[in-house]
């Protein structure tokens, strides 16, 4: 199973985590990204993400099938918060399962990658000193 999700809500480990069931699971691998309070020398207030989201759904899902493939993984998930979000909170999930470790890490680390640098995902961050900065490249 695959699902690749843009979404405004709080996103949790668990709703992801409770997605996953299937008994030839050997590995499960987790990276979950979280706003922190600074960045390059800034104290960060807060973040706020947009995204073109049919392409961002589009390339995520196609990010998705190149890790399966890849890595030969059971499942594959990866869910983008989008709006304002504080310091502390969820920005993004991603979850792969295999037979093995070695697979389900290396394809949680290559979606996290890629997402990265291909899903239409813009950062924005607002700084103590009421400064903003829109950050290069996706997510």
């Amino acid at each position: 199973m695959k699902e690749f999700n843009i979404l405004s809500d709080v996103i949790s480990l668990q709703s992801i985590s409770a997605m996953v069931e299937n008994n030839g699971i050997g590995a499960q691998s987790v990276f979950e990204g979280i706003v922190r309070n600074t960045n390059d020398g800034h104290e960060v207030k807060k973040l706020e993400y947009e995204c073109y989201e049919s392409l961002a759904i589009k390339e995520g899902d196609q990010i998705l099938d190149e890790a399966i493939e890849k890595f030969d993984l059971i499942d594959a998930f990866c869910v983008h918060r989008v709006g304002t979000l504080e310091i502390g909170e969820t920005a993004v999930i991603v979850v792969t399962t295999s037979g093995h470790r070695d697979q389900s890490f290396k394809g949680c680390r290559y979606i996290i990658d890629e997402v990265k640098v291909r899903v239409p995902i813009w950062k924005k961050e607002y700084y103590a000193d009421g400064e903003t900065e829109w950050l290069k490249g996706a997510g």
